[in-house]
This record gives C-alpha cells, sequence and structure tokens, in this order.
C-alpha cells in the first residue's frame, strides 16, 4: 500500500478520549491536536514522549487537519490507524505475484469484494429487515482456481508484551460476534479466515491476551478447533519523507512474512 500525504513528525504528549491525541510539531515545536484512528486501548504503544508522524490535511471538512498514523517506540514504527489493514490486505489479495508469496493461504481466487454480508442462523441479508441478523465480513473471495467461497475477517495487531504481539488489547465484543459468526460461516460449509495483519515489526509471535477477554481467547480456541483458519502476518513499514521538491511524504505499507500464532498462552 502506498499512501501520499503531506506528513509531519512530532512527539506524543498524551492520547485520550479514544479519538484524540496532543502533539508537539518538531519543525515549530507547536501544539497540535490530531485525530487519532484507532479505537482501543492502544495498550504499550501509546506512551508519551515517543516519535509520531502525523498526516496533515489543511485544506480538508475535517474536524481535525491532522491525522495520527504511526508512533515509534525506538525500535520500529507502529500504524495506529486499523483502516489500513484492511487496505494492505486488499492489495495484497489483487496482486497475484505477490499473494503467492506473501499470503499462500489466499492465493488461487479470482475476485474479492469487501464488506460482504453472511446470514447468521438463516437471517435475513437485510439487517433492517428484522428476520433475524447478518454478519458482515471485512471481504469475501471467490472463483478461481478455489472451489469454496473464502469470508476473510482481517484484525489489525499492535500491542506487544514481553517480545510477543497480543490480541486483543481490549474486551471486544465485536471481535466475539465475527469469530462466532466465522464458525457459522464454517459449519455451513464456507472457508472461513481470521487474519491478524500486525503492524509492527519488533515481534516474535502472536497470543491471545486472555488476562484482557479471556472471552475472545476461549472463542479463538474454539473457532479453530471448528475449522476456522486463524493466520498472522507482519508488515513492513518504509516512510519516505517529504523533499524540496516535493511537499508530500510517502508510507509504504507491505505485507511481510508469517508469524506464528501460539495457542498456549493461559495467564491468570
Amino acid at each position: 500500500m502506498k499512501f501520499q500525504q503531506k506528513i509531519l513528525f512530532g512527539k506524543l504528549i498524551r492520547r485520550y478520549k479514544r479519538f484524540l491525541a496532543d502533539v508537539t510539531l518538531e519543525t515549530s515545536g507547536a501544539q497540535i491536536t490530531a485525530h487519532c484512528p484507532d479505537p482501543g486501548s492502544m495498550r504499550t504503544v501509546a506512551e508519551p514522549g515517543r516519535r509520531v508522524l502525523l498526516a496533515y490535511y489543511p485544506e480538508s471538512r475535517r474536524k481535525y487537519a491532522y491525522g495520527l498514523e504511526l508512533i515509534h517506540n525506538g525500535r520500529c514504527w507502529i500504524s495506529v490507524h486499523p483502516g489500513r489493514a484492511n487496505q494492505i490486505v486488499r492489495e495484497a489479495c489483487t496482486q497475484q505475484n505477490h499473494i503467492v508469496q506473501r499470503i499462500p493461504e489466499l492465493a488461487g481466487y479470482a475476485e474479492i469484494r469487501p464488506e460482504v454480508l453472511f446470514p447468521v442462523q438463516g437471517a435475513n441479508t437485510n439487517p433492517s429487515a428484522g428476520a433475524g441478523r447478518a454478519s458482515r465480513f471485512d471481504f469475501l473471495l471467490t472463483g478461481g482456481r478455489r472451489r469454496k467461497p473464502c469470508y476473510l475477517e482481517v484484525k489489525s495487531v499492535t500491542m506487544m508484551r514481553a517480545g510477543d504481539y497480543e490480541f486483543p488489547d481490549a474486551p471486544t465484543e465485536r471481535g466475539r460476534r465475527h469469530l462466532r459468526d466465522l464458525m457459522a460461516a464454517r459449519a455451513a460449509g464456507y472457508r472461513a479466515v481470521l487474519l491478524f495483519l500486525i503492524q509492527r515489526s519488533d515481534g516474535r509471535r502472536l497470543r491471545m491476551a486472555e488476562d484482557i477477554d479471556p472471552e475472545y481467547a476461549r472463542l479463538a480456541f474454539a473457532a479453530r478447533r471448528a475449522g476456522v483458519e486463524l493466520i498472522a502476518y507482519g508488515t513492513r513499514i518504509r516512510v519516505i519523507k517529504p523533499g524540496p521538491k516535493n511537499i508530500k511524504g510517502e508510507l509504504r505499507v507491505t505485507v511481510g512474512r508469517a508469524v506464528p500464532i501460539v495457542f498456549t498462552n493461559r495467564r491468570r
């Protein structure tokens, strides 16, 4: 994924009210408030004093002209924009020679559709119709040499403790619902894949954060036993700074190596 926008660097003062962050800009020393797109706890990430990268939208109608994109922890950049995860995965899925190398589990499909509804337990596919419930998955992959259509849900991972990535960083009812619905899709005869996209590069493996959301961890174990495919991949983040001839900087984020998932984490 290539993201071109005017970018600025600064130092994080604090992150608060979930969607706001105060930052001191490096160039001017001015203090500004930026929109923070990550609704999670940002545990182990949003430490005051860390260097940050901001996207700047001076002519937009946004309430805040600055958007928080990356935080550097002294070892690597960490993306704090969960929406980028879907963009990265979709780009990988539409570049066949790239996906074969980076996400072989998803190779072989001819079409990828975003934001697809899946009826749960006979629910009407129109949730507003009142006849049951429908789940919305990030993607549906169909066609090509694969026989079974594949429902794909993507989760952005940023938390790391004791050298291991962990998910989730806060209790997530939405995440639990997605696990149940992926199991329902698998029981209905479809492929069901949960992809954890790790938006940093300094850890070893991925664990479920049982002390934060024990029910999510339990459901993740149950989903794997039910045939839902749980996979994890890292990312490579490269920042190209603005130059004298180009005031816009560029973020280049690509899918990195596969990351092992460990299902033996039992924090008490």
